[in-house]
């Protein structure tokens, strides 16, 4: 069986995972009244866990932002959402239902780099695993792109060959990362491109 392997910053989802974190920074700053430096650096000290290779992390995470930063609750709660909607953006509605009209042509399967939260986040907005199962979470396999371990994580759980894969992601190191590990890669920029090449690797 073939299979079709996913991102889903700036793939699955219409988000630009370049310039999002800046933004937010920007934002946090105007409305804490401090420069992004002096926000930068109070968070720096406060020995915030990586959320991005460790899951069961994101209370921790979010209490010690709290302290750092001086915060109550509810401004606690209004920072967190306000990173997941800019951390998911919104769902690319075509390439989603593409991927649902491949079921039972092939194997649909993510592979992303995460934060602890997104799993849950992303399903409550956009209901991934009705279409792809499995689902890679870099925080839950505790490897990321373009590191091998994350591919052949992925592999394994899919059952699949190399060969059979085919990956796509925005950004080139990740491509680039799938190529070294006998994975036939796509950088998405635009949908029609993508569906073309799909559809091009389904019917060889």
């Amino acid at each position: 069986m073939k299979w079709i392997l996913y991102d889903i910053g700036g793939v699955l989802e219409l988000v630009d995972d370049d310039r999002w974190p800046q933004m937010l920074e920007k934002s946090w700053s105007v409305r804490l009244g401090l420069t992004v430096e002096a926000l930068r650096a109070r968070l720096d000290a406060a020995d915030l866990p990586d959320t991005t290779l460790q899951a069961g992390v994101e209370g921790e995470f979010w209490q010690k932002f709290a302290a750092a930063l001086a915060l109550d609750d509810a401004e606690v709660a209004a920072m967190r959402a306000q990173l997941w909607d800019a951390y998911c953006g919104e769902a690319n509605v075509e390439l989603l239902e593409h991927a649902r009209s491949l079921r039972g042509r092939a194997g649909l399967a993510i592979l992303s780099n995460s934060g602890d939260g997104a799993r849950e986040e992303e399903e409550r907005r956009f209901q991934l695993s009705s279409i792809f199962d499995p689902i890679c979470y870099s925080h839950e396999q505790g490897v990321a792109k373009p590191d091998a371990g994350a591919y052949l994580t992925a592999l394994g759980r899919m059952g699949a060959r190399a060969e059979d894969v085919l990956f796509i992601d925005d950004n080139d190191a990740p491509a680039r990362g799938a190529e070294s590990c006998g994975i036939r890669a796509v950088l998405h920029r635009d949908n029609a491109t993508t569906i073309a090449a799909i559809e091009r690797f389904l019917a060889n």
